[in-house]
């Protein structure tokens, strides 16, 4: 399964944010590039324990029967999936700077390997294992990417 710790995986998504540019049109959702880059930035801050959000209440109450359904297969990520409110960034970005705010993450979170994951439950699916963090950092990126075609 595609994940963040793997070499190859991590010079796939940084390859396709150099091709994001700040007017890269949207294929569905709100944000623009620098926005969604920002978004996905705080994603990893959640893998790495930086953020620690609560859980949500429909998390707990169906997390854990969606997450094999999200995690288990290398399907992408659906359109509009709904978001973690602690990752959600509406203020103006410059994309040139979350672009290399979140590449100095993604090696982070690759450098630190499976020992560098939380151990706090992600909001929605709850306990996740090193290898469920980094496939679903995986997944979360090419959502991202694949919103402006790249």
């Amino acid at each position: 399964m595609n994940n963040l710790f793997e070499a190859a995986r991590v010079k796939e998504v940084k390859q396709r944010m150099a091709q994001l540019r700040p007017n890269s049109e949207r294929v569905w959702g709100q944000m623009n590039p620098a926005q969604a880059l920002a978004h996905c930035s705080r994603g990893i801050e959640l893998a790495l324990g930086d953020r620690t959000p609560p859980r949500a209440l429909l998390g707990r109450i169906i997390g854990r029967m969606v997450k094999p359904l999200a995690l288990g297969n290398d399907e992408p990520m659906r359109r509009n999936s709904p978001t973690v409110k602690e990752l959600v960034v509406q203020d103006e970005r410059e994309l040139g700077t979350e672009r290399e705010r979140l590449c100095g993450l993604i090696d982070r979170f690759a450098a630190a390997g499976p020992e560098g994951c939380t151990t706090h439950p992600h909001s929605f699916f709850g306990r996740l294992t090193s290898e469920e963090w980094a496939t679903l950092m995986y997944k979360h990126l090419d959502h991202h990417l694949r919103q402006f075609g790249v």
